[in-house]
């Protein structure tokens, strides 16, 4: 028979799932708000207790902050091999100006697309990394003439590893095959390539650390049509501030090795919530159609 303190943990578990929390990063507890470790005060030594209260520093209150050595806590943290970028304090993040400045350094390395990928698996500028599954990098043939950029994975694509396909992938391959195009004539990615906990949005500081990696993407891509799917993907690359009702169906120029033709629409997920709206993205793939037969 069931007891009552399991069946509240069973609540409990299903509101976490309902909640989007689905998966879990360690075995016990941690507390991350605890302090850190206390500085033993050598004796008789710079950091005693006379010494200290002199500073105005309490022995009982100095807490240590390891640091690299030849590296001040306040320096950017050289990016090491193959892109990987290690925080100038082991443990935290890096600030979010720094993190993009190591992001562009990294990105702007990458001579292929396979070198590009191998860098993104290695960067450790964006915390993303360590709640998603893996890196879901790109789908798709990368020499096809249209590019499809999205936001950010969901639970599906974390764990196939592949942008684009729970069921907002499947409308897209339907909307695809509408016009004579599939997966392999096309190339799929999104601007953050880490699924965010819970399918959550991305953070502003979270795209534009991954902005960089995503223009590289597409440079080394170099299509001829841009596809930008959802409001955050035609904000980010093409610098609109306007929604996506007002951008959806207009060109731009994207500005890359040589101009690029852009359109926004709809992102398919949007279209699963709204499907009266199905008709006007409609409209947007028929320019796409005609634009690739001009």
């Amino acid at each position: 028979m069931t007891t009552d303190s399991t069946k509240a943990a069973r609540e409990l578990l299903a509101f976490y799932v309902e909640a989007g929390a689905d998966s879990v990063l360690g075995e016990a507890p941690v507390d991350r708000f605890a302090d850190v470790g206390l500085a033993p005060p050598p004796p008789g030594g710079r950091g005693s207790g006379s010494e200290a209260r002199r500073e105005g520093v309490s022995n009982s209150t100095a807490r240590v902050h390891p640091t690299p050595a030849g590296l001040r806590p306040a320096d950017p943290p050289p990016p090491g091999e193959g892109g990987r970028i290690v925080s100038a304090t082991p443990g935290l993040p890096l600030a979010p100006d720094v993190a993009v400045m190591a992001a562009r350094e990294a990105a702007a390395t990458a001579a292929t697309l396979d070198d590009l990928r191998a860098i993104l698996a290695q960067f450790e500028g964006c915390a993303l990394r360590i709640t998603a599954k893996q890196l879901v990098f790109a789908d798709g043939n990368p020499a096809g003439r249209v590019m499809l950029v999205g936001e950010a994975p969901g639970r599906d694509e974390d764990i196939q590893g592949l942008p684009f396909v729970g069921r907002s992938g499947k409308l897209l391959d339907l909307m695809l095959a509408a016009i004579g195009l599939d997966r392999t004539s096309v190339y799929i990615a999104n601007i953050v390539p880490w699924r965010p906990p819970g399918n959550r949005t991305p953070t502003p500081q979270e795209s534009q650390i991954c902005m960089p990696f995503i223009r590289r993407q597409i440079e080394l891509a170099d299509p001829d049509i841009l596809v930008c799917l959802g409001g955050p993907s035609a904000q980010g690359l093409l610098g609109v501030r306007e929604g996506i009702m007002r951008t959806r169906g207009r060109w731009f120029p994207y500005q890359s090795t040589r101009d690029i033709r852009a359109i926004a629409t709809f992102h398919p997920a949007f279209l699963l919530r709204s499907p009266l709206q199905k008709r006007i993205a409609w409209r947007d793939f028929l320019a796409i159609k005609k634009a690739l037969e001009g």
